[in-house]
């Protein structure tokens, strides 16, 4: 079977693991620090300006909790996984629902600006940039989860709105063992405020703080990954370069370097198709079902659309040029 996506893990983790096993000290520690600022180096921020948490959607709380967004109307797109809302649900504030642009697995940026939204969450759908640098007078929360070193403008992701949350689960463009997440902005103050809030244990004052604490052996695997992450985003690039060559309708960004988190085809039946490939033992993915949009589909044409009419293709770097090959000429018969 070839899967649809899988962490990419070697002996290199594990020796990093053993080494902290070994210390004796397995919580958070000296290797989360380390990690921490690693990944400041890796975006171009000054160090100390990340706080590795325990996962995406506790990095994304925070981001929430940091800027007092209990209350506040939170803009989000329909056509995103459910960390979202339940984030915005975790601080209690109120979620503006908005569709995709038009032919765009991103957020429609027009009808963003006009939401009067207070915050605005906005994810790089399959590590495409979304071009947020003009919009105004909105607390932009950038989700990374699918587009660590993704650009726009030379500019890295995560760095260009108020704040940035990044994701290591298990399938992203890079893992900390399974869970994890990173909090990261170019304003301290925020910065601070999300580390206070991290350290909830044995604190003489009252302040509500949370136990989102990433681990040592978590932040040792992250590191080894993270030095990685450049050969891995190459790799995706050529696996990419393969399919488009392939001559397939590939969904890509024309004017922002881009991550090659998925790759995703526009197709008429994407669920026959990927039936058709899975008898071929081939894992393919709508990557978001019509079911999981946060809203009405007759409400939100443009997200409802894409779910009718793409389907993701595998793409990590330990598939093969001949897998990659495998899956285009099984994908030519699917579709005949």
């Amino acid at each position: 079977m070839i899967a649809h996506n899988k962490p990419t893990l070697g002996r290199q983790e594990q020796q990093a693991v053993f080494k902290v096993l070994d210390s004796g000290y397995i919580t958070q520690g000296i290797e989360v620090e380390r990690f921490e600022n690693e990944f400041c180096d890796f975006l171009g921020l000054p160090q100390r300006h990340a706080v590795a948490l325990s996962s995406g959607t506790s990095a994304l709380f925070m981001a929430l909790w940091s800027l007092k967004a209990k209350k506040k109307s939170i803009a989000m797109p329909v056509y995103v996984c459910s960390s979202l809302r339940n984030a915005v649900a975790m601080v209690q504030a109120k979620e503006v629902l908005i569709d995709n642009a038009t032919d765009s697995p991103n957020i429609n940026l027009n009808q963003l600006q006009k939401s009067n939204a207070d915050i605005a969450i906005v994810p790089h759908m399959f590590g495409l940039p979304n071009e947020i640098q003009n919009i105004k007078d909105i607390d932009i929360i950038e989700d990374c989860a699918q587009s660590l070193g993704a650009s726009i403008d030379n500019k890295k992701t995560g760095l260009i709105g108020k704040a940035g949350i990044f994701s290591f689960y298990a399938t992203k463009l890079m893992t900390s063992g399974g869970q994890g997440g990173m909090f990261v902005s170019k304003d301290k103050n925020l910065v601070d405020k999300v580390r206070d809030y991290r350290e909830f244990d044995c604190r003489r004052d009252q302040k509500e703080r949370f136990n989102f604490q990433m681990t040592d052996i978590q932040a040792s695997i992250g590191r080894v990954q993270l030095k990685k992450l450049p050969s891995f985003l190459e790799r995706r690039q050529e696996i990419f370069q393969i399919y488009k060559e392939s001559g397939l309708d590939l969904i890509a960004s024309e004017n922002n370097e881009s991550v090659h988190y998925r790759a995703v085809i526009r197709i008429n039946k994407p669920a026959e198709v990927k039936d058709k490939l899975l008898k071929q033992s081939i894992k393919t993915i709508i990557p978001i079902e019509d079911w999981e949009l946060l809203g009405d589909g007759d409400n939100y044409k443009n997200s409802y659309n894409l779910t009718q009419t793409t389907l993701s293709l595998p793409i990590y770097p330990s598939l093969t040029n001949k897998d990659a090959l495998t899956i285009v000429n099984q994908l030519d018969k699917a579709i005949q």
